[in-house]
């Protein structure tokens, strides 16, 4: 099953590819309901705890992060021949696969309307790789990935901090995970500038919300699925747990 690789969208910044990924506001429309303003603001209570805004928009920018790297992956295995890179092909698939398949579910349980389109600038990121060939693709796609996974990982912290909501924390667990491992593949194929990608993260422009909010699904249309490759089932990615030079303290300890 392929997915459409959608360009819309202009918010991608050429040349220097300078990003961002910015919380999202989801409308309220989408399967809660609207009641007052702020993030921590409770928009449902169910069995798993509160829900609140926060929590609402991280499921929906899990969602819409797979819609964008699945397909991106789906072009590194097609076009990259380096072992390094068909295994960044290897994770994006079977992570997002997987992680996509949880979101889902989570999805489901909390009354979350899920977009079936990354958003604007999102699929602009996967159009600007999709024009480059050789190595300048790889090198693109590679960088792209990096600065999202690295912008992302903040959001993760506060919410698996605060969300009162299981589901919500479960899958916060998971999206680190994947994260984490992600960058680790990443780094591995030797064309991250890490000069380059602290800067972007840190120093991102500043769009309009239209350009980073997926937009919401039409009326009736089935949710999409990102399914793991037939043949990539039984494949592992387990991110890393640096000790940095140090066991980890007992439970007794302190």
């Amino acid at each position: 099953m392929r997915i459409s690789r959608s360009t819309a969208g202009t918010a991608f910044v050429g040349g220097a590819l300078v990003l961002t990924l910015t919380a999202l506001a989801y409308p309220s429309m989408l399967g809660v309901e609207n009641a007052a303003s702020g993030q921590d603001r409770i928009i449902a209570n169910t069995q798993w705890g509160p829900l609140t805004e926060a929590d609402r928009d991280f499921v929906v920018r899990v969602r819409a992060a797979g819609l964008w790297e699945y397909p991106l992956g789906q072009l590194i295995k097609e076009r990259s021949t380096s072992p390094e890179m068909q295994e960044v092909a290897k994770h994006l698939l079977v992570g997002h696969g997987r992680l996509d398949a949880g979101c889902r579910k989570v999805s489901t349980d909390l009354g979350i309307t899920l977009p079936n389109e990354a958003s604007p600038q999102q699929q602009q990121f996967v159009a600007t790789a999709e024009g480059s060939t050789g190595k300048e693709f790889e090198s693109t796609a590679v960088t792209i990935m990096r600065v999202a996974h690295g912008g992302i990982f903040p959001t993760i912290a506060k919410i698996r901090a605060t969300t009162r909501n299981s589901l919500v924390r479960e899958l916060a667990d998971t999206t680190n995970d994947t994260v984490l491992d992600h960058i680790t593949v990443l780094e591995q194929t030797g064309l991250i500038n890490q000069e380059q990608v602290s800067f972007q993260i840190t120093a991102p422009p500043k769009l309009p919300q239209e350009q980073t909010t997926p937009p919401p699904p039409q009326q009736g249309a089935p949710v999409r699925v990102l399914p793991v490759p037939e043949e990539l089932k039984d494949f592992q990615t387990v991110a890393p747990n640096p000790s940095y030079g140090a066991p980890a303290p007992s439970p007794s300890a302190g």
